[in-house]
């Protein structure tokens, strides 16, 4: 395997302030209006598509950056939306026309461009109003799937879990994956992703990661207690197999991933830890450059902070030591099967992290999936995220819950 890259030099980050609350303006980035506008552009245009252009088209992206001069969160927000909107009216006409086929790809072609309207989150006016029609765009959508979407609804704390719900449509007990989703992911385009898995004879619930989305609680040293809730909910279904489970995570939610493979070990069949925050993650060290990397498009910090809930640069590097899985010794425990998967020159999470879990945890032994070229969640131009997940994960799932399936390959 090729050798990592050298960290890399840490760049000044305009507009920074330690402890300043998140504001609507002043987007938290090392680039200008115009290099922001150009990097979501090319994101957009290449292949594979990176991260947060997958799946957008370059046309709609064009006309969304055409309307935001300046770094204010609520210009950013009108530019996508303003664009979203407008295919989200066209979507209304066609299902009042009775044409299904063409309102489910505009219903979801304006989900995507909400999203991106409020990506990397909801932290200003405009971006939220862009998260809110997102949902009612998706569900819109959703509507037209097939197998069906069901919204599923978990009273906890006095609260509730809302996650989403899709099971192959023969009778019987069926192999489920729960997956949690990525800080700046959310269960709508996480769902949409994952008919692999459907396809398989497998279902599919995702549900937002604390922190983010609709999600009852942040980000917490307990807060894998949503999850376990939600999990027991689920097995007593009747078209749920309870002995074929499996557990998917990626980049915030690898942590998530690799927790539960710990303190629900018995539960699973195989889990997979994707760009997997462990412990060297949470170290201020990392941290103080990590939240500048170019790897991410923008407002990686206040991203991160409002996971916990908490306000500036301060507050969230005293936060997270302690979410470490080696402070809180769970990493002396056995595990379930696991897939750890990654990339070299990952920038946003250190690659220490999934050699970490892979010499320490015990149990069952771990499968590892490096990509020497790879960056944040092992992408890069020849495996993009589209691909890792229906050559690797995937199958591996598949494998782990049916016994077919290839093992993972690649790197």
């Amino acid at each position: 395997m090729r050798q990592s890259r050298p960290l890399f030099t840490p760049l000044v980050f305009a507009g920074l302030l330690a402890s300043a609350p998140v504001h609507a303006i002043d987007q938290q980035t090392t680039r200008t209006i115009e290099d922001l506008k150009a990097e979501i552009l090319a994101r957009a245009e290449r292949k594979p598509q990176r991260s947060p252009a997958v799946e957008l088209d370059p046309a709609d992206v064009r006309e969304a950056i055409a309307g935001i001069g300046t770094l204010d969160r609520d210009d950013w927000g009108r530019g996508f939306n303003a664009v979203a909107d407008r295919y989200f009216d066209a979507a209304r006409k066609f299902e009042a026309a009775g044409d299904g086929a063409k309102a489910r790809e505009t219903f979801i072609r304006a989900y995507r461009l909400y999203k991106a309207a409020h990506y990397p989150t909801n932290n200003s006016p405009e971006k939220q109003k862009a998260y809110e029609r997102g949902l009612e765009a998706f569900l819109a959508y959703a509507k037209y799937l097939d197998p069906k979407l069901e919204v599923v609804k978990i009273p906890f704390e006095g609260k509730e879990i809302v996650g989403y719900l899709r099971m192959p449509k023969a009778a019987g007990k069926h192999p489920l994956v729960f997956i949690s989703t990525a800080l700046d992911g959310r269960k709508e385009e996480t769902m949409e992703r994952n008919d692999e898995l459907i396809a398989a004879g497998v279902g599919v619930f995702v549900v937002d990661m604390p922190g983010t989305g609709q999600a009852p609680i942040k980000g917490d040293v307990d807060s894998e207690r949503m999850f376990i809730a939600a999990l027991d909910h689920l097995v007593k279904r009747p078209d749920v197999d309870a002995d074929r489970l499996g557990y998917m995570g990626g980049s915030w939610s690898g942590y998530w991933a690799t927790k539960m493979a710990i303190v629900a070990a018995n539960r699973f069949k195989g889990v997979v830890a994707q760009g997997l925050p462990v412990h060297y993650y949470f170290q201020p060290e990392w941290q103080k450059v990590a939240i500048n990397t170019p790897e991410y498009l923008m407002d990686l910090l206040p991203a991160r902070a409002m996971v916990y809930g908490v306000d500036g640069l301060d507050a969230f590097l005293a936060y997270g030591p302690k979410m470490s899985l080696k402070t809180l010794g769970l990493l002396d425990k056995p595990s379930a099967p696991m897939l750890l998967v990654n990339g070299t020159k990952d920038t946003q999470v250190p690659i220490a992290d999934l050699h970490l879990v892979a010499q320490t945890v015990p149990g069952a032994p771990k499968e590892v999936w490096i990509n020497p070229n790879g960056g944040h969640m092992g992408a890069d131009r020849e495996w993009g995220s589209e691909r890792i997940r229906k050559e690797v994960t995937t199958p591996w799932l598949v494998r782990k819950l049916k016994g077919d399936g290839k093992a993972a390959s690649g790197h």
